[in-house]
């Protein structure tokens, strides 16, 4: 190439790691450089030198805008680098396993389970175009699902890829999409048998490889047949080459089939203990691999599954133990072990418990098995004979008899399970899965190269086909596009002289070798094709060039697996078994034993080829062929059925050899991608247009490459004006129909040239905004110095005249400053000149006083020594005279001692002696007390000597001018100093011990101060901190009590949301119910259609019209369990026919004595009062007769008295009379009547014979008579109150039972799995709406029986009111003739009635509700008017008291307002006018009702039209139901409105303009299914949102009910908007975000214009909010993490998918918003202000024949 690129931009280059690494330029290159300077992402900088021949250089890198898109065509570099960094950045970066490639479907396994593939997503991509959702194999099987049904043609989908890359995954998904999407058209849930088919081909043909745990070791095709309304009918399967040889050989690491392991871990069950198995380590056919058991799988639990497969298929449990016992057998039969017995002979040892084993289970002989194991029949023209075989042939033999007994048991299963997915409905169409896998053996991988060979073929036809179409469509010019033909590979495969042929004829020939079928190879093709080599160094092997790659096969064990032979006589032994399913498997043996073995290819689905059968000979013939020839053959049919239908395309990739979770290896990928075409598909498009752009879509993405005169009202023309100015080179581009075509790189190019202009205009926005912000800043700049110049001048000025009078003011400071300083000096100065005088006049005064004091002090010396010397002197005499008088004294004693002993022997000295101690005690004590009276005395002597202490001192100065006086006599004592001295001593001594005492009490008692005070200072500490505590245990109280309140605040609120919750969840399942339960009755009245249509018999025509009769709950129970419980429904219409028989018969016979009984009492009653009235007349003038007597004469004070007391009893009696009638009709039963009607007889015979005394006597017992009637009365109505107490009690037992029943139900149900669970709760709720159905049932019959008695009794009393006042009844006035003309009335008399006949009742209806259109009443008449025509129609028929005609009309209206539902159900304003009337009928019939709570807000002439005869409650409950219907099909309505805008509205239209840029589309664009039908916008939303709104608001709909639509509508937008948010990669961005969050800013501001903010439709809405955040916030950091976190509150864990911090969250995993789930409805009450009697009705309703009332 021979032209320059620019420095930066971005290239690959070959890398023998990464395969492609990126770089980018550092240096520009020029024509004829002969290398590159390149910078490597990692800033290693390299010279990358380009080739010398071909001068080539590198790939370009894609623009970033194109990075991680869904489809790799819409790249504008197309080729294999892009294509490869494209799925890594999907894969590793946003885990994303699906990429489109054209119609190719690329699936990367991620060795992890994705929570992608739930009934939510499903539910989602139904109905959903190609290219409008992210890739998915649930987007692939819709749209072979809808082109099935759009064009009425077969699809395909064909899945291929290696080993372990998930293509039995991607199957099955597919088939999970189709049986859910599509339901089954019979009741035999064909697409549950359809699913349970996977776990038993996966048993039987899968297995555990090196690559995959899960590997399927067979090809299948399974067709999945649909009827004409496109709902799965039954489904085929085929299957192709099982890999017989795994059998009984497995490599390192590998493992048989899965089937073989789940019997040898349930070999413990009591069932398979007769098959004998033990350990998979214990057999050879299970063990080689070394590697029994496959982590996280239990294959216990597996075989479980299994069987259950089976059982739902049909498979029964006898054929299920025949199976495994078969399996068991051969397990047993690889266990045989063959010994030598010489070179060419061999033998088993007798008594083999492995062999007997196996005769066992297969009810064969063992001397048969044992003989022919070990030898062979060999026949010649003349003769049989058997030779023996050495142990290694024998060996063989015994495996090859285990093969072909496996083989046909796996035909045998796919053949029952074909018949189990069989089906009598015609098939209409049917789409293909075929599942092609990969062999590691090398005759099956040959096969299987071969098959891919045809495969890629047929692909890359149809990848030409597309693009041919596509250009044809477009209208542009095409030429023919060189690609990869693969034929000349197939020709040297299956052509004459082939690889197949050779092999085939050598397989015939006796002695034929693979070593001669090799060189026969090499004779035949080494020199005549290019695709055929021979490897160097073996002469054993082939190579051929693939289109992927080149392969290398060994022809070791070609010839024998071709021949696939068996043993005749083993077979013979199989067919002699007793064992009657071994001998079913081969039955067919005559046909499969020739020497080139047994039809393997085909598998089950050999006889269901497209052609017919052949005769026997023929079919004979076409058995004798070999494996490879039979592949062939059902290849080529296979590739006939695939080219009738339209293909669709799964690649699956294996990213890595290590099955590690999103783990990516270049290396490996590439490989695969050039072996699957999926680089092919890249190349062809990228020889064409790979670039497609509609006109729309360019306009708006280089809208910034235009200059305004280029824009055009045309954007067609537009466009192709501009591109004509970019891209000179017309061969670039093309201009089709309705898109651009671009070559690979012109998009490149384009945003190239767009950024460049983007850039250009970014620096001229940044230098204007730069030079206006530059120029902003030096304006402040000089703002701001010219404030502070001034600011400062100001500042200078002040401080000159603050220095100035600063200056002064010290000047002033100076003067009087040095004033005070020499005054100050000149005070000091006199103040020490006075000091020092009085300082030493002080002294002088001191000298003078001391000299004095020296001299008192010695005089009083002198006294206190010469006392001192006296005192001694007497001491010392009175010590002298106590000896003497002591030594005198013990003498004397001595002789008393003597005395007194010889006296004490004696007993009367004994007796003096204790007299005279008894007195001497006495004496002692008085002594005591004396000596104790001294002591006080001492005390107080001491106490007043310490006192008089003072006054001695001052009497001692006294004597001191005294003891000057007596100096004299002192000088004459000098001799007695000494003495004087040592008494001075002593007494300063005393001296100093007193006061050392006084200091120590002194000392004592401030010790006891201040512990005293330390002691009430830790006693006030004290106090403070036990008031401190005190205070915190209050405190401490108070916040647990406020703790407690708000703890008990939230309870009850928590508790109060709770039950709210569970009531919107009891109100949602109860609507749920209606819903379902109107749906049974749309199938139940199409039925009924179809069956008046076609000719019934009389007997199902009367079980019909029985189940006619049946009440609406019972019906749907019934309809809940067809196919459940037949007996139970049987019962139950039987049950109900009885019980209406018997309560028929006893509401007739009820009738008549109820009637006698009133009859007869009232007869009694009218006689009894006349007898009373006429004893009172008597009474009175028996009275007035008497008045001449004296005590009772008139005017006398006893005869006043007792006339009062005659009166007063009198209207006593009369109140207690009526009182006692009201009682006994009430309350008294038929017995306590009778009794009182006898009782009352007698009263009035014995009446009659009474006096005048008795008279009075009679009016007291009366009296008494209504006192015990009262009694009687109250003692009644607390037992009734005792009754109602205690069946409400019971009641709330009852339900304290239910709710404990109910909870434990949901325990049990919570630990059953999800299928079984929703039956359970099927089921339990079936028998709980039955057993429901009949107490309200018999609650309906009390509640008529007690209806009629009482009306019977309001007649009774309307007569009697009648005779007494001779006023009528309104039911009595109905029977007479009314003339209108004759009682003309005025408009204010106008009760609010409306009246008509009975024949005109279908005129009503059908004028009112049938004919009547919506959109005239609302805009010409008051809102509401049918309900209340309805209503004052219904009035009359109360006021009449007719039964009848309130249940007609009732039904007719509940009818028909269904029927016009059915009708015109898809029309908004039609189902929001009913909805408005039925609520406003609903209201109607609560505010008339007569109820209080209903009353309260009416007028006082509205109480006057409430209901009088009937109570509607069970009729309001009723219209409540179908008000919630409408409410339903309304929502629904709205939906189906709404769903087409929500998307484009919402996520695709741009708001904002240019903040989100458009991407190219990819091929998937021009695959969708349904063309484009415009574009919606916001405000289409807005738009439509406010047409539901206005037309509601003039329908007269609730305010409250309005807002609960809304709220829904809202729901609905935002989960639509963020399901297809979280579907869709390429919303996912910051832009996208911002026009979210704008949209639903406008969103609310249209609530706020509409007054609607508080109707909770904006919370429905933050999830869609939060999501929308969260693509605005960062991502990076632990603070970020911690941000979403606290943010994303109403997203689940699954929606975020961003921390680990989200875990712990206790959440369901669910991903999607359910967008089908609908808030339960409410009505509250709203009652009307618009009178009855004032409303008119037009003469435009046709409704002449109504009268007003």
């Amino acid at each position: 190439m021979c032209f320059s690129v620019s420095q930066s931009a971005r290239v690959w280059i070959p890398d023998a790691e990464e395969v492609w690494k990126s770089a980018e330029l550092t240096k520009d290159y020029k024509s004829g450089d002969v290398s590159l300077q390149l910078m490597l992402e990692d800033g290693k900088n390299i010279e990358h030198k380009l080739d010398p021949k071909t001068r080539n250089l590198p790939y370009l890198r894609n623009p970033d805008i194109l990075v991680g898109e869904n489809d790799l065509t819409a790249l504008s570099y197309l080729h294999e680098p892009a294509v490869l960094h494209n799925l890594k950045v999907r894969f590793i970066d946003s885990k994303l396993i699906y990429t489109y490639c054209g119609i190719v479907l690329v699936a990367i396994n991620p060795y992890e389970t994705l929570p992608i593939y739930g009934t939510d997503i499903i539910n989602a991509y139904s109905g959903q175009n190609m290219g409008d959702m992210d890739p998915h194999i649930f987007a692939v099987a819709e749209e072979a699902y809808k082109q099935m049904a759009r064009d009425e043609r077969n699809q395909s989908i064909i899945v291929s890829g290696e080993s372990g890359a998930g293509k039995t995954v991607s199957a099955k998904y597919a088939m999970r999409y189709f049986a859910t999407v599509s339901g089954s058209a019979s009741e035999a849930n064909v697409e549950e048998k359809v699913l349970a088919s996977n776990p038993i081909m996966e048993a039987i043909g899968n297995a555990k490889t090196t690559r995959n745990d899960n590997s399927s070791r067979f090809g299948k095709y399974i067709e999945i047949g649909f009827d004409n309304r496109y709902r799965i009918i039954g489904a085929n399967m085929r299957t192709y080459l099982l890999e017989k040889s795994r059998v009984v050989f497995q490599a390192d690491e590998e493992r048989n089939y899965h089937i073989f392991y789940q019997l040898c871990a349930s070999a413990h069950l009591p069932e398979f203990k007769a098959l004998k198995l033990s350990s998979a380590n214990d057999f050879l056919y299970t063990r080689q691999g070394r590697s029994p058991v496959i982590d996280g799988v239990d294959d216990t639990k597996e075989l479980c599954t299994t069987r259950n497969a089976f059982s739902l298929l049909g498979i029964n449990e006898s054929y299920q133990m025949g199976l495994f016992q078969v399996l068991a057998a051969i397990l047993h039969l690889g266990n045989v072990e063959i010994k030598d017995r010489d070179a060419d002979s061999s033998v088993i040892p007798p008594n083999n418990r492995h062999l007997m084993a196996f005769c066992e289970l297969v009810g064969v002989t063992y001397q048969d098995m044992s003989q022919w194991l070990c030898h062979r029949k060999l026949k010649t023209a003349t003769e049989t004979y058997i030779k023996p075989l050495p142990r290694l042939q024998a060996t063989n033999a015994r495996d090859a008899l285990s093969k072909h007994i496996y083989a046909k048991l796996f035909n045998w299963i796919v053949e029952h399970v074909n018949k189990a997915l069989v089906t009598n409905v015609k098939q209409h169409s049917f789409i293909g899965v075929l599942d092609i896998y990969g062999f590691l053996a090398s005759f099956e991988q040959f096969c299987i190269n071969y098959a891919n060979e045809k495969l890629q073929q047929q692909f890359n036809m149809h990848v030409f086909k597309l693009e041919q179409e596509e250009y044809m469509k477009e209208q542009i010019p095409w030429t023919l596009i060189d690609f990869y033909d693969n034929q000349p590979c197939i020709n040297l495969i299956e052509a004459k002289m082939g690889v197949l042929d050779l092999l085939d004829e050598e397989c015939r020939m006796p002695k034929g070798s693979d070593d001669s079928w090799a060189q026969k190879l090499y004779n035949t093709h080494l020199k005549t094709c290019s695709l055929f080599e021979k490897p160097r160094m073996s002469n054993r092997a082939f190579i051929i060039q693939h289109f992927a790659d080149k392969v290398e096969y060994q022809c070791e064990g070609f010839l024998e697996k071709n021949k696939d032979t068996v043993n005749e006589e083993q077979i013979n032994v199989m067919k002699a078994s007793k064992f009657d399913l071994l001998v079913e498997l081969f039955q067919d043996e005559e046909k499969a034993t020739s020497p080139t073995g047994h039809v393997q290819g085909t598998g089950g689905r050999t006889r269901l080829s497209i052609k017919p059968d052949k005769s026997r000979d023929t079919s004979s013939k076409e058995h004798k062929k070999t494996v490879g020839c039979q592949f062939r053959n059902s290849l080529q049919m296979l590739m006939d059925t695939l080219n009738a239908t339209t293909p669709h395309y799964v690649r699956c990739i294996k990213p890595n050899d290590f099955k590690l979770a999103f783990s990516f290896d270049p290396k490996r990928a590439v490989q695969q991608l050039r072996a699957c075409g999926v680089l092919e598909t890249i190349r062809i498009s990228a020889a064409g247009f790979p670039s497609r752009w509609t006109y729309q879509e360019f306009f708006s993405r280089y809208r910034v490459l235009m200059k305004q005169k280029d824009v055009l009202a045309d954007k067609k023309l537009t466009c192709k004006n501009v591109l004509e100015k970019l891209v000179q080179d017309q061969d670039k581009y093309q201009f089709g129909k309705t898109k651009i075509f671009f070559r690979a790189g012109q998009v490149a190019y384009l945003e190239k040239l767009r950024a460049d202009k983007l850039r250009a205009a970014c620096i001229r926005i940044q230098k204007t905004i730069r030079c206006w912000l530059a120029r902003k800043k030096y304006l402040r700049k000089r703002s701001a110095a010219i404030t502070i110049q001034r600011f400062t001048r100001g500042y200078q000025a002040r401080c000159l005249a603050k220095f100035l009078r600063r200056t002064q003011a010290a000047t002033i400071i100076q003067k009087y400053q040095r004033m005070y300083v020499e005054r100050k000096r000149y005070k000091q100065k006199q103040a020490a000149a006075l000091a020092m005088q009085t300082i030493l006049r002080a002294y002088m005064a001191r000298q003078k006083y001391q000299a004095l004091l020296r001299e008192h002090k010695a005089v009083i010396i002198q006294k206190h020594v010469r006392g001192w010397l006296a005192r001694c002197w007497y001491k010392r005499c009175l010590e002298a005279i106590v000896y003497l008088q002591c030594c005198i004294r013990r003498m004397r004693a001595k002789r008393e001692l003597k005395k007194l002993k010889i006296e004490a022997r004696s007993v009367e000295h004994f007796k003096k002696l204790n007299k005279g101690m008894e007195n001497k005690i006495m004496q002692l004590q008085r002594k005591i007390d004396e000596q104790s009276k001294e002591n006080r005395l001492v005390n107080e002597r001491l106490v007043s000597l310490e006192s008089s202490y003072t006054v001695e001192s001052e009497r001692m100065r006294g004597e001191l001018s005294r003891l000057r006086g007596v100096e004299e006599d002192a000088k004459n004592k000098a001799n007695q100093v000494s003495s004087l001295l040592e008494e001075l001593e002593r007494l300063k001594k005393e001296l100093s011990a007193t006061q050392q005492e006084k200091k120590t009490i002194e000392d004592w008692a401030q010790s006891y101060r201040d512990e005293m005070e330390k002691m009430v200072a830790e006693l006030k500490d004290q106090n403070g901190l036990l008031k401190k505590e005190k205070d915190d245990l209050n405190r401490l109280i108070q916040e647990q009590s406020q703790q407690m309140t708000e703890k008990m605040t939230r309870a009850i609120a928590e508790e109060t949301q709770q039950l709210e919750t569970d009531l919107n969840e009891e109100r949602s399942r109860y609507q749920n119910l209606l819903s379902e339960h109107l749906r049974l009755e749309e199938k139940y009245d199409d039925l009924k259609e179809e069956m008046a249509l076609s000719s019934v018999s009389n007997t199902f025509a009367h079980v019909l019209q029985t189940m006619r009769h049946i009440s609406t709950p019972l019906f749907k129970c019934l309809d809940v369990t067809r196919g459940i419980d037949t007996s139970l429904t049987l019962k139950l219409q039987k049950r109900v026919t009885e019980l209406e028989q018997d309560k028929q018969l006893l509401r007739n016979e009820l009738e008549n004595r109820e009637e006698q009984l009133q009859r007869a009492s009232r007869q009694e009653l009218e006689s009894e009062n006349k007898k009373l009235k006429h004893n009172l007349e008597e009474m009175r003038k028996s009275l007035l007769g008497n008045a001449a007597t004296g005590a009772g004469a008139p005017g006398s004070p006893a005869y006043k008295v007792l006339l009062e007391q005659l009166s007063a009893s009198c209207e006593e009696l009369e109140v207690r009379k009526e009182e006692v009638l009201i009682l006994r009709s009430q309350l008294v039963s038929q017995k306590e009547a009778m009794h009182h009607k006898v009782e009352t007889a007698l009263d009035i015979l014995y009446l009659r014979k009474l006096n005048e005394d008795g008279e009075l006597w009679l009016v007291n017992q009366g009296l008494k008579e209504t006192i015990r009637l009262l009694e009687h009365q109250l003692q009644t109505q607390r037992r009734t109150y005792d009754n109602e107490v205690e069946s409400l009690r019971s009641e709330l037992q009852n339900v304290k039972e239910e709710n404990n029943r109910q909870q434990q139900l949901l325990a049990q149900n919570l630990q059953l799995p999800p299928e079984a669970r929703i039956e359970a709760s099927l089921q339990h709720e079936i028998t709980r709406l039955t057993n429901e159905n009949l107490d309200l049932m018999e609650q309906l019959e009390k509640q008529d029986r007690t209806i009629r008695k009482l009306k019977k009794q309001l007649k009774v009393y309307s007569k009697r009111i009648g005779e007494m006042g001779g006023q009528t009844s309104p039911g009595q006035m109905v029977d007479e003739p009314i003339h209108p003309v004759n009682i003309p009335r005025r408009e204010k008399d106008f009760q609010g009635m409306l009246e008509y006949k009975k024949e005109d009742e279908m005129k009503l209806v059908k004028n009112l509700i049938l004919e009547l259109k919506p959109r005239g009443v609302a805009v010409n008449l008051i809102p509401g008017l049918p309900a209340y025509i309805l209503f004052m129609c219904l009035r009359h028929a109360d006021y009449v008291n007719d039964d009848q005609k309130v249940r007609t009309l009732l039904t007719s209206t509940i009818n028909s307002i269904k029927k016009i539902l059915k009708k015109r159900g898809d029309d908004f304003e039609t189902v929001s006018f009913w909805l408005a009337n039925t609520c406003r009928f609903l209201h109607c019939l609560k505010q008339y009702s007569g109820d209080e709570q209903f009353m309260k807000h009416n007028t006082s002439r509205q109480n006057e039209h409430c209901l009088s005869n009937f109570d509607l409650a069970e009729y309001r409950q009723v219209i409540s139901d179908l008000a919630i219907q409408i409410y339903q099909q309304l929502i629904k309505c709205m939906e189906n409105i709404l769903q087409p805008m929500i998307v484009s509205g919402m996520l695709e239209h741009e708001t904002i303009q240019g903040v989100s840029g458009v991407k190219p589309t990819g091929l998937r664009k021009r695959t969708s299914s349904i063309a484009d039908e415009g574009t919606y916008t916001l405000d289409s939303i807005l738009r439509q949102l406010s047409a539901f709104h206005s037309t509601m608001c003039q329908h007269g709909t609730d305010p409250e009910l309005i807002k609960q639509v809304v709220k829904q509508q809202f729901y609905i937008i935002g989960a639509v908007t963020l399901n297809n948010l979280l579907l869709r990669k390429d919303m996912c961005s910051w832009s996208k975000g911002m026009q979210i969050r704008y949209n639903v800013s406008q969103l609310e501001e249209w609530l706020r214009d509409k007054g609607l903010m508080t109707c909770g439709a904006k919370e429905t809405l933050e999830p869609l909010i939060q999501a929308a955040q969260l693509l605005q916030v960062k991502k990076k950091t632990d603070e970020d993490a911690e941000a979403i976190c606290s943010m994303c509150h109403a997203l689940t864990t699954a929606q975020v998918k961003y921390s680990t911090r989200l875990r712990d969250r206790c959440e369901s995993p669910q991903l999607l918003m359910d967008t089908k789930m609908i808030y339960p409805v409410t009505f509250p009450f709203n009652p009307s202000c618009l009178a009855l009697e004032t409303i008119q009705i037009p003469s435009s309703l046709n409704l002449g024949f109504l009268t007003r009332v």
